[in-house]
């Protein structure tokens, strides 16, 4: 067999990837510290607890950085993440013989901002956005519902997160 082996090409693909092509990782803030004032997320639907597990998902995020500090309150707070869960809604997407549904889609709709205290400046905003995710209800599990739905606020967390430490550093670079 000719060609080159397949542990010395993975480690030249790892090398090539990572090493002087400015990959940074995106969950690490290093610039000046900033507060950011998070209340807990306004529940519009009728499932209780949603609101805490999302408080929870996002604060498990921003915990992993040492410069961005979340607060419960807003006095001494550089910025504002503030949040709603407009909508829940659970439609069949598969059906068995009995017309009964199968699969269902968790469809979850939020709305989010980040605001700048001191100037009042909106520095990102999503008035609209939905995620989904599948689960089967002719599974053993009884909790694939809330399984979903946990799935989609670490989703979502992850996303807010990123897109909030992104906005942060874009703000410190243009100070």
């Amino acid at each position: 067999m000719t060609g080159i082996s397949p542990k010395i090409l993975v480690v030249f693909c790892l090398f090539f990837l990572l090493g002087g092509c400015g990959y940074y990782f995106p969950n690490v803030y290093s610039g000046p510290e900033v507060s950011i004032y998070m209340p807990v997320w306004q529940n519009r639907t009728d499932k209780l607890d949603i609101d805490t597990v999302m408080y929870h998902s996002l604060s498990g995020w921003f915990q992993r950085s040492e410069r961005v500090n979340l607060t419960r309150t807003k006095e001494g707070a550089d910025l504002i993440l503030a949040g709603e869960i407009i909508s829940i809604q659970l439609p069949g997407v598969g059906w068995n013989t009995q017309a009964r549904a199968t699969d269902v889609k968790v469809k979850l709709h939020l709305r989010y901002v980040l605001q700048d205290v001191q100037s009042g400046k909106i520095l990102w905003e999503m008035p609209s956005d939905i995620w989904t995710e599948d689960y089967n209800t002719l599974a053993a599990k009884a909790d694939n519902e809330d399984k979903a739905i946990r799935q989609i606020l670490r989703d979502v967390s992850e996303r807010i997160y990123l897109g909030t430490l992104a906005r942060v550093q874009a703000m410190h670079r243009d100070q």
